[in-house]
């Protein structure tokens, strides 16, 4: 932002002593109005740009669920939902994957199918983004506040077809030995 003293409006009708006054005013008011129109910008930006950024559900192929596991970075613990990206240690799929004990949760979501349809992505970017859920829901499966370093292993959904950046919008979360649904609250 430019400054609004008397000297930025030098050679304007206010410049010189007698204008001193008169710029100053001219200043404060233009302040005014620029700082009244950032405010009211900024509240509607506030009240959509959540709306604008975020996308549903359905942009992501809920028929392929993917398997990812590695460790944790740039954690974001904030809403419309926690974020990490995962540093990613393993391509492979635990064999056990689909014997994983499934917690149960409010929304019908056949977890035991999911895991033994899961699959390494065909992509091989070796960090990802995960979308978790919104800190509401994580506070009620008591999820511990995930911190930059921890290893963990996410079952999720991508976009179709694997296509654009290295999204992952987490299903399940394998965590310090334990299994949180993510969908909805626990059952």
């Amino acid at each position: 932002m430019k400054s609004c003293s008397p000297l930025f409006l030098k050679g304007s009708p206010h410049a010189g002593r007698a204008g001193v006054a008169a710029a100053s005013t001219f200043a404060q008011r233009r302040l005014v109005l620029r700082a009244a129109t950032a405010a009211a910008a900024g509240s509607v930006a506030g009240w959509c740009a959540p709306a604008w950024a975020h996308h549903g559900w359905s942009s992501f192929d809920q028929d392929r669920p993917l398997y990812l596991q590695g460790r944790a970075a740039d954690v974001k613990w904030r809403n419309p939902h926690a974020e990490l990206t995962l540093e990613r240690s393993n391509a492979t799929l635990p064999s056990d994957l689909a014997q994983r004990p499934v917690p149960a949760q409010v929304a019908q979501v056949d977890g035991r199918a999911l895991m033994a349809r899961a699959a390494a992505p065909q992509r091989t970017d070796a960090r990802w983004l995960i979308e978790l859920a919104p800190l509401t829901r994580m506070e009620q499966w008591q999820i511990p506040e995930i911190r930059n370093g921890a290893e963990l292993a996410v079952l999720g959904f991508t976009f179709t077809g694997e296509k654009g950046d290295a999204v992952l919008r987490a299903e399940y979360l394998f965590l310090d030995g334990k299994v949180y649904g993510l969908r909805s609250r626990p059952a």
